[in-house]
């Protein structure tokens, strides 16, 4: 199912105007056995730095979305997953850029969370308790919701 494309920030200008190309990004909604869900920072240094969002990041050229999302969460939190589910995809159109976010469930994984770019993380439940989130989080949030919380793993 496409989902409509989330327009973030509509009266700011876009960086490479209408025709531009998505950038492909993998994104893990971790799960522990509470039914808690894993929050972290964007880096600082980066486009909308301290916004809390959905670990993940850009999927390289012949990955896979999962292969990517193990790739990035070994990179960036320090670990290993186990099962991960394709669950929704949306697209959000920052000024900065067009990215396409491919949403995978992980209620499995081993090593201890490290915040290996400077990022902080947080264990989260429906309605979240931090902010600001980013735009492109806000979509999961309410699938979430419709889901009833999502901590099942069917």
């Amino acid at each position: 199912m496409t989902s409509p494309v989330l327009v973030a920030n509509a009266e700011l200008p876009r960086n490479g105007g209408a025709d531009r190309a998505p950038v492909d990004v993998a994104v893990g909604v971790l799960f522990r056995p509470d039914g808690a869900f894993l929050l972290t920072t964007r880096p600082p240094g980066k486009v909308y730095q301290g916004y809390w969002e959905f670990p993940g990041g850009k999927r390289e050229a012949g990955e896979t979305v999962e292969q990517a999302l193990r790739r990035e969460l070994q990179e960036e939190l320090g670990v290993l997953i186990g099962a991960a589910t394709p669950w929704h995809c949306a697209t959000v159109d920052y000024p900065h850029a067009l990215v396409k976010l491919n949403f995978l469930k992980v209620y499995q994984w081993s090593g201890e969370l490290q915040m290996r770019e400077g990022q902080s993380f947080s264990w989260q439940r429906l309605p979240v308790q931090v902010s600001p989130v980013l735009p492109g989080t806000l979509p999961v949030l309410q699938w979430l919701a419709d889901e009833g919380g999502a901590s099942s793993s069917g």
